[in-house]
């Protein structure tokens, strides 16, 4: 059996009532390849074509991702399908035009906001940490940056910094996200999605630490009969915590590999 064939046949039950089946992909790291400045990620024209057709056929699609819920979309450009954004706190549906954003989390922006105008300051910028901006979250780069190891010593003084004075913290890959100090997660923003949701079964594609959550909400659901059929697939790689391979009933070596996933989800 060749490895699609063989892909295609993970994906049975899925394939088999695409009408009644979810399809959940991660961006960074999944649908589009890692990059050293984050506004920089692309998704492949092939990926896109195909996950457009993907889109079509599925009963549900979306984007997980801990970016913006807007921000995924420009970087997917493909409007007909949902966006979970800053990791569970904001859904943004098919058409939709505003994000719905949990409450929680508008109370704690300004806080947030306040705290990365603070950390932005010129020694930051001398070791080439960059600042992302997710409205309700605040991201610290430094991939890339001259003395890696310095960046991430001046980071982690800015954890502890957050910390103190009541904000969460959340590691990544070579990335550290301040965040309110609520409940939020990919998981939590899935099981938000599925909720009104007509789906027997779901995938759900990923390559960090935080594709781990929407991994444990997607069994959960299993579990609980509320879906019959669960496929987690892992996006292997150096910087990849070893519980996403270790976790996934498929593993894909990098993102390069996520078009034969899409394909195998459209094979007849």
């Amino acid at each position: 059996m060749t490895a699609a064939a063989t892909l295609a046949e993970q994906l049975s039950p899925l394939r088999a009532h695409p009408d009644r089946s979810a399809v959940l992909l991660d961006v960074d790291g999944t649908l589009a390849p890692i990059v050293r400045h984050a506004d920089d990620a692309t998704v492949p024209e092939a990926v896109r074509g195909l996950l457009i057709q993907v889109a079509k056929r599925y009963g549900v699609v979306a984007c997980v991702t801990g970016r913006r819920a807007a921000d995924a979309r420009r970087i997917v450009s493909i409007g007909s399908i949902a966006y979970v954004g800053a990791h569970g706190g904001e859904l943004l549906r098919p058409g939709s035009v505003q994000p719905e954003v949990d409450r929680a989390l508008e109370e704690w922006t300004h806080r947030v906001q306040e705290f990365a105008r603070e950390a932005d300051t010129a020694e930051l910028s001398r070791l080439r940490v960059r600042v992302e901006d997710k409205s309700s979250i605040v991201a610290f780069h430094w991939r890339g940056a001259p003395d890696e190891d310095a960046a991430r010593a001046a980071v982690e003084e800015l954890a502890n910094r957050a910390e103190a004075v009541g904000l969460s913290t959340h590691w990544a890959r070579k990335v550290l996200e301040v965040r309110p100090p609520v409940g939020m997660d990919k998981g939590i923003g899935i099981r938000r999605l599925l909720r009104e949701e007509d789906v027997d079964a779901a995938l759900y594609a990923g390559d960090d630490a935080t594709d781990l959550d929407a991994f444990a909400a997607l069994s959960e659901m299993a579990e609980q009969d509320r879906l019959d059929t669960v496929v987690l697939v892992g996006i292997a790689s150096d910087e990849a915590p070893p519980e996403v391979v270790e976790r996934a009933d498929i593993v894909l070596d990098g993102p390069g590999e996520v078009r034969a996933l899409l394909e195998a989800l459209l094979m007849e």
